[in-house]
């Protein structure tokens, strides 16, 4: 039961980003709009950064830290390699750059909320609506751009629909390893989702904030980054 309690979890907390992914098709977001939403979406994410995962991983040593965030890049920058390679550096390309940190991000911390179900740490229903509210800017303005380029709500669904079961069955892996090991703990995971966020927010997100919604973007970074603190 707790196994399925635990893909249960991590379905529902990722749940938003297949929802807000496929809304593109029928409802048409202005160019600037997204901009703004994914300056909204970079800002909770440092937010998340700085007061969530870095605290989560404090069980680590400063240069074990380091030493796992620079792997947590390098996952995304591979991913992001073979995303250039299918469909180029911009377009699409850029747009499946933010769904490849969108893994880089989900899937340690869909292990760590599976970790924290099998030790007994209560789950914080908060954190859990946090994950579910940040990923609407997070899906929406890469789908909206995906759209644009053609990709009809079948293939955004399944998409994102990966993206979902593939968080779940982390959480559900994550479970599994804790209850089999009394020495787990989520710090490696959420320094790993760490790494690969600051490194996704640099190369994808951040400049497809700005190139779509110009000055208004820094704003909504910091609208995002403000909500974000007072949610946490």
């Amino acid at each position: 039961m707790g196994v399925l309690e635990a893909f249960g979890v991590g379905l529902a907390a990722q749940a938003s980003l297949l929802l807000a992914g496929i809304v593109v098709c029928w409802i048409t977001v202005p160019r600037r709009v997204v901009g703004v939403l994914a300056g909204f979406g970079a800002g909770a994410m440092i937010a998340a950064i700085s007061f969530d995962l870095i605290v989560e991983a404090e069980g680590l040593a400063n240069w074990e830290l380091g030493l796992v965030m620079l792997g947590g890049a390098a996952v995304f920058l591979l991913g992001d390699r073979v995303v250039e390679r299918r469909f180029g550096e911009g377009g699409e390309g850029g747009a499946m750059g933010i769904v490849v940190g969108s893994v880089v991000d989900g899937v340690p911390e869909s292990v760590i909320l599976g970790i924290q179900l099998a030790t007994g740490i209560p789950l914080s229903l908060s954190f859990v609506a946090a994950v579910f509210v940040s990923n609407i800017p997070q899906a929406l303005a890469p789908s909206a751009d995906l759209a644009s380029a053609g990709w009809g709500p079948g293939r955004l669904g399944r998409l994102w629909l990966a993206v979902i079961v593939a968080c779940a069955v982390a959480a559900a892996l994550g479970y599994v390893v804790a209850d089999l090991s009394s020495d787990v703990t989520g710090s490696g995971m959420a320094a790993l989702a760490a790494g690969g966020l600051l490194a996704m927010l640099t190369n994808s997100l951040v400049p497809f904030a700005y190139e779509r919604g110009g000055a208004l973007a820094g704003v909504a970074t910091v609208v995002g980054f403000c909500v974000s603190l007072v949610g946490s």
